[in-house]
């Protein structure tokens, strides 16, 4: 019962900064506008919320490695890739950078191919997948943020602007039809991965417990890879990148419920990173008044938090 009332806790609280961003500041004349603008943008940030801890929860769980998210693979810089090579060798005026629905296919088939052939590489190794893992997605993440910065200078600088609004996560200008395809495609992989939170519980023990125990650990990881690629494709095209932010809820999860069943973890990040989206935004929006993205404090949060796990496992 102790688990369910800290889940109970952060359902309130969640509520509660909901209800606040929705009706603070609204009156009988700017009730509909407002509306119109918030409530998109409440259901924007569960959405992407949601597929960010629930993907770095899953990727942590067959990594087996608290300090890992699914953004050590480079898929943050290559999203930046995508949207800056479109421009560059398009032009601002082509149907894929004007039309968002046929960007955000794009970039998510991408997104998906690459890592679908990132994974079916790596995880053909019998030995130090983790470590080689995060080697070739920190060389393959500078690699395109290279190639990303390069093309940056040399593109007009009219064009360049579309491609900075991107480089930060976002959540003032939301396109309702992209969140609709978001919506059903993230629930749709949420469904789904509910038959295998019990299998998680048992491949956190590691790769040779959890076959002795009558797991089929490949083809759960591989179905797994599929889901988080999915997840963090969805919620890096729809918002942008953020890129601490998984780290920082999983692990307050863990911490917080001190518990191996992933039922609960699962529904806690959740609930962690939409209170830490949710209370980032309002500080954004009424103290600094839109001056600066909410990826700034979740990343500058985050990296301090990274930091302190780095640390906290070398003392172990």
């Amino acid at each position: 019962m102790k688990i369910r009332r800290k889940i109970g806790f952060l359902t309130i609280l969640s509520i509660i900064l909901i209800v606040l961003f929705i009706f603070i500041g609204l009156n009988s004349s700017n009730f509909e506008y407002f509306l119109y603008r918030r409530v998109p943008k409440v259901i924007a940030i569960i959405l992407t919320g949601g597929a960010i801890a629930f993907s770095s929860m899953i990727f942590q769980t067959i990594t087996n490695n608290r300090i890992l998210t699914p953004s050590v693979l480079g898929l943050d810089s290559l999203y930046m890739f995508i949207q800056t090579f479109v421009v560059f060798a398009l032009g601002s005026k082509n149907l894929a950078v004007i039309n968002s629905n046929l960007n955000f296919i794009i970039s998510i088939g991408l997104m998906i191919i690459f890592s679908a052939l990132l994974y079916t590489f790596l995880f053909k190794r019998e030995e130090n997948n983790i470590f080689f893992l995060l080697l070739v997605g920190l060389i393959l993440g500078t690699f395109f943020q290279s190639l990303s910065s390069f093309m940056q200078m040399l593109i007009d600088p009219n064009e360049f602007s579309l491609i900075q609004d991107k480089m930060f996560a976002s959540f003032n200008n939301i396109n309702t039809n992209i969140l609709i395809l978001s919506s059903i495609i993230i629930l749709s992989m949420l469904i789904y991965t509910h038959k295998y939170t019990k299998v998680l519980d048992t491949i956190s023990l590691g790769k040779e417990h959890a076959i002795n125990l009558g797991v089929d650990y490949d083809n759960v990881v591989r179905k797994m890879l599929v889901i988080v690629a999915i997840l963090v494709s969805v919620s890096t095209a729809l918002v942008g990148p953020i890129t601490f932010l998984g780290l920082l809820v999983v692990n307050l999860a863990r911490e917080f419920l001190n518990t191996y069943k992933h039922k609960y973890l699962i529904i806690t990040s959740i609930l962690i990173s939409i209170v830490a989206l949710m209370g980032g935004q309002l500080i954004i929006e009424r103290i600094f008044n839109f001056s600066m993205p909410i990826s700034v404090i979740i990343n500058f949060i985050g990296g301090f938090y990274f930091i302190y796990l780095l640390l906290k496992e070398n003392k172990v």
